[in-house]
């Protein structure tokens, strides 16, 4: 059967993914034998990217791992995803699917100003580690990408004056669960392409508060850094590498 050039073209885009997240891996000491993950879906293209990958990891045995994913609805937001499509999505990969609803209608203390992208993420995290802790998972996986770390990077130096961003691999400090990104060395066009060739599901209906948040206006000004540096992500990449104390 002759393969049409899109079949050709996601096989090395998956190679390639499936590559810098082994390399990720590698490098951040991400993936461990006896490592039981809870992959955080949200049902948008990074995390079923992410149920892809690590569901076919874990059919590889090397390391062994095993992972479930858990999907998060939160009340009162005005979206939602199809839990039919998530649910046959992960059972392609032998992944297990789990489905939880929370709500924020108790703010936490001292949170109350807080605007809507923060506290969906803040109770949809919340909901996350109370599956792990109950699953008997180790290790928590987000589909952030080199993008979302990288504008992070830049909010967290705009908005909060502080030179930070969401590290590949970090462990809680008050529960024995570590958060990681198997996805943060792979570039947001790379992981849409992907899913345009493998014709990932989109969700019913998207997020109302989605073009009002920082992280919008953020991107957009990492894509006019591009233009003056085609390779400025590589560069803000290294830049957290290389700091330079004695110049501060």
């Amino acid at each position: 059967m002759i393969k049409s050039p899109e079949q050709i073209e996601r096989e090395k885009l998956y190679l390639r993914l499936r590559g810098k997240m082994r390399e990720a891996s590698m490098q951040y000491g991400l993936l461990e034998d006896g490592d039981h993950i809870l992959i955080g879906l949200s049902g948008g293209k990074d995390s079923l990217a992410l149920v892809e990958l690590l569901g076919q990891q874990a059919q590889i045995y090397v390391p062994k791992i095993e992972v479930v994913a858990v999907h998060v609805s939160v009340e009162k937001i005005g979206y939602h995803a199809d839990l039919d499509y998530l649910k046959h999505f992960c059972e392609q990969y032998k992944v297990r699917f789990i489905h939880r609803s929370t709500d924020y209608e108790d703010l936490p203390e001292g949170h109350e100003n807080k605007n809507h992208c923060f506290l969906c993420s803040w109770y949809r995290r919340k909901a996350l580690f109370e599956a792990a802790k109950e699953l008997g998972c180790n290790k928590i996986a987000l589909g952030h990408h080199r993008d979302d770390i990288l504008q992070t990077l830049l909010m967290n130096m705009i908005y909060e004056g502080t030179i930070s961003t969401m590290p590949p691999k970090l462990p809680l400090d008050k529960m024995p669960i570590t958060l990681i990104r198997p996805l943060c060395l792979i570039d947001e066009s790379e992981i849409a392409r992907y899913a345009q060739l493998s014709d990932y599901g989109q969700q019913v209906k998207q997020c109302p508060f989605e073009h009002e948040s920082s992280r919008t206006r953020v991107k957009d000004i990492l894509g006019e850094l591009e233009q003056l540096n085609p390779q400025v992500r590589d560069s803000l990449w290294a830049a957290m590498g290389n700091i330079k104390q004695q110049y501060l």
